[in-house]
């Protein structure tokens, strides 16, 4: 199946995403806004985004050639982009990605490094741009033994973004020897501060302790805040709570991995979660079913 075959969102607001789009990112080039309105692709101010970057740090997360029609179920039920490693796009049928935005992912570590929190540089933005990606993404772990490296990194990425017009989402984690709490509030609101500073679009951050201190992380951040999708549920009740609580924490959406690829069926319970994050949207009343994955470990 190719893009547009399956059951898709009502598109009324597709040919609309300007309104959507054009207040945000660092970066107000006619191709950044290009790229950042492929991401946003229902018009508004909000992003559903599945990463699939998992593979590198833990090993396969399913069978080879279900990652095609996996991004094929994704597209067909309301995701706006799905993160990947370079290596992996060519797997995809292209004609995927006129329905679903591709952010690739420049950062690495494995589980089996003497410090998995040390993340690196694998790719290049020029090398995102060849591949058509609408973005790219970097992981800081804020805190960390190698946190100066990462930094630099980060800004390196940011200057070629700006020079590449391509949107950066940064991926921000408290999480190092000396952080006893990752989801403080103020290390939160620095994390987000750092990404603004250094050039990022969008940033990525863990869930506060409740709503009302997300939205103060919010509310101090220049920048659109997507949380991180949480611990595995699993039941679907459980996901659609958690992505509740997570918007009315005011971010701007949401990144969710292991809960929908991970889920006996994936297009469920990605069209479920994008009805909360895209309330505005109409979607129709079957679901596109994914393929059956490899189970969680």
């Amino acid at each position: 199946m190719v893009p547009g075959e399956g059951n898709q969102p009502d598109s009324q607001n597709r040919t609309e995403t300007q309104e959507g789009c054009e207040e945000m990112g660092n970066h107000r080039t006619t191709a950044a806004l290009m790229r950042m309105c492929r991401l946003h692709r229902f018009g508004d101010d909000r992003l559903f985004i599945v990463p699939l970057d998992h593979s590198v740090a833990d090993g396969p997360i399913l069978p080879g050639d279900q990652l095609d029609p996996l991004i094929g179920t994704l597209a067909d039920n309301g995701v706006d982009a799905v993160v990947l490693h370079k290596g992996r796009v060519p797997f995809v049928d292209p004609r995927r990605f006129a329905d679903i935005g591709l952010i690739v992912h420049l950062s690495a570590s494995t589980m089996h490094a003497p410090d998995p929190d040390a993340k690196y540089l694998v790719a290049s933005v020029e090398t995102a741009v060849r591949l058509a990606a609408d973005a790219v993404s970097v992981h800081v772990n804020l805190g960390s033994d190698d946190e100066s490296t990462q930094i630099a990194d980060l800004s390196a990425v940011a200057d070629a973004c700006a020079t590449w017009r391509v949107p950066l989402l940064a991926m921000m984690y408290p999480r190092g020897p000396r952080i006893t709490d990752p989801r403080d509030p103020v290390l939160l609101a620095h994390a987000a501060s750092l990404a603004t500073d250094l050039g990022a679009d969008i940033v990525k951050l863990p869930w506060a302790h409740n709503a009302a201190e997300m939205k103060d992380v919010v509310r101090q951040s220049a920048i659109p805040v997507i949380t991180a999708g949480g611990p595995v549920e699993r039941d679907l009740s459980g996901i659609l709570s958690q992505v509740s609580h997570m918007l009315d924490g005011g971010t701007a959406g949401v990144a969710m991995g292991r809960n929908v690829f991970q889920a006996a069926d994936p297009g469920k319970v990605a069209r479920r979660v994008a009805e909360l994050v895209h309330p505005s949207l109409g979607f129709d009343a079957e679901f596109s079913a994914g393929p059956a994955l490899l189970a969680p470990s």
